[in-house]
């Protein structure tokens, strides 16, 4: 016995399908640069804030 699905799957249901996927795409690849930049802040804080202390600033990374 073959299950027959409720439905066909049409052009226009895989063109939504094509849609739908690539703005999964385009979001993860904006959240993964969002996430880079962040970090690369990070970074630069306390890079920053370690040349500080050896010159002998107090200045925190706060």
């Amino acid at each position: 016995m073959k299950y027959q699905p409720p439905y066909t799957i049409t052009s226009k249901i895989i063109h939504l399908i094509a849609q739908i996927s690539e703005s999964i795409g385009r979001l993860t690849a904006l959240t993964q640069i969002q996430d880079s930049l962040k970090l690369r802040k990070a970074n630069r804080i306390r890079t920053i804030q370690g040349s500080l202390a050896i010159e002998g600033n107090t200045l925190s990374t706060e």
